[in-house]
């Protein structure tokens, strides 16, 4: 059983990370353990727009440190938040370490907490892809083999868990913190009206569409396959890109392919939330949208070679390789209206809201237990 009155002391509860998609995963987590938390940000995503505005959307304090590990290498990161984050802990040792998905940070951090024997909570454990070729695969993997309390936001993730050998004792089934995210930060209907406006788009008859995964952008066939067929669909496409991904058009040659699109520099989550919802539908590569859609209920092509999110495929996401996105629209825009509204008796597979709550209890009951 838990213990609900168990206290927490002070800074008790190191919380790392690094992106963020993890700021928007973590931030009702951190809010509910209020003065137990000790922030740490990596720094893999920082910068002083973005990050700065992500952390002030989620009313989160500033972070204890930054490690400063962004524009490194995949192994140089991993290896500086290791170092860093060793040398941090062992002057400033707190009772126990969370980490969220499957970026460097996490993995970083579960290394970290293993070396300095730090219990360690692993948020959004038991994704998988199946797809060795994701860097972000074996972040998750190795992560969760090293956590002593893993908090899967679905039975699909706990099943994934208890296959690899990981004792049910060690798993607790909380949900997915995306889904409070969404359902607090989603802009309200005036809003979002104004945001139309602001974008001079009307309501349903526009794309919204991200990408960022190496596996696209990285590779000059695929991203320029991806682009074409965005410039090819009969709605306008409003396309937030990030500088990065723009230097990789530029690179291979392929940047009059965004001329069709509506190109705009990434925007806040609240912005996206509230765009997202007042779409057609979604194109995107990201993980983190497959999650959301399934709260304001939009379908979502993912173009990926795999995901570790099958619990909203055949409902809310299709997935389809480059060259595939034409295909599926259509099937969509034959009868969008019916789509929509079977979507819209769904429940999210990812909860009721209520999962960070339960990842603070867990936490709670961990802890009592000495």
């Amino acid at each position: 059983m838990s213990n609900p009155t168990f206290d927490l002391q002070p800074r008790s509860v190191a919380i790392v990370l690094g992106t963020r998609p993890e700021i928007i995963k973590l931030g009702h987590v951190i809010r509910l353990l209020g003065a137990a938390v000790n922030v740490i940000h990596t720094g893999q995503h920082y910068d002083s727009g973005l990050s700065d505005s992500f952390l002030e959307t989620f009313g989160i304090a500033d972070p204890t440190v930054y490690l400063g590990v962004g524009g490194k290498t995949r192994g140089d990161q991993i290896g500086t938040v290791v170092s860093t984050l060793d040398e941090y802990l062992g002057e400033n040792r707190p009772q126990i370490l969370v980490v969220q998905g499957d970026t460097n940070a996490a993995l970083g951090g579960a290394i970290a907490a293993n070396a300095r024997e730090i219990p360690l909570v692993h948020v959004e454990a038991g994704l998988r892809s199946r797809d060795r070729r994701m860097p972000e695969e074996h972040n998750r993997v190795l992560t969760d083999h090293l956590s002593d309390l893993l908090c899967a936001p679905t039975d699909v993730s706990e099943k994934n868990l208890l296959e690899e050998g990981i004792s049910q004792d060690r798993i607790s089934v909380t949900g997915n913190t995306v889904v409070e995210a969404v359902l607090e930060l989603m802009p309200a209907g005036t809003e979002r009206l104004s945001l139309l406006s602001d974008y001079g788009l009307e309501r349903g008859r526009f794309v919204l569409s991200t990408f960022h995964r190496p596996e696209n952008v990285d590779d000059p066939d695929r991203f320029a396959s991806i682009l074409t067929e965005l410039a090819a669909l009969p709605y306008p496409v409003v396309l937030p890109l990030h500088p990065r991904s723009m230097g990789r058009a530029r690179e291979f040659g392929i940047a009059d392919k965004l001329e069709a699109l509506k190109v705009v520099d990434p925007i806040g989550y609240r912005e996206f939330l509230g765009l997202g919802a007042e779409s057609a539908f979604l194109v995107s590569d990201s993980g983190g949208v497959q999650e959301e859609v399934s709260v304001y209920k939009k379908p979502v092509v993912v173009v990926r070679r795999s995901t570790e999110r099958p619990e909203v495929l055949g409902t809310f996401a299709e997935l389809v390789e480059p060259g595939g996105i034409v295909d599926v629209v259509e099937r969509w825009l034959s009868d969008l209206d019916t789509l929509q509204q079977s979507l819209e008796t769904l429940a999210s597979p990812y909860g009721d809201g209520s999962a960070s709550a339960r990842t603070v209890e867990a936490i709670r009951e961990m802890l009592s237990r000495g």
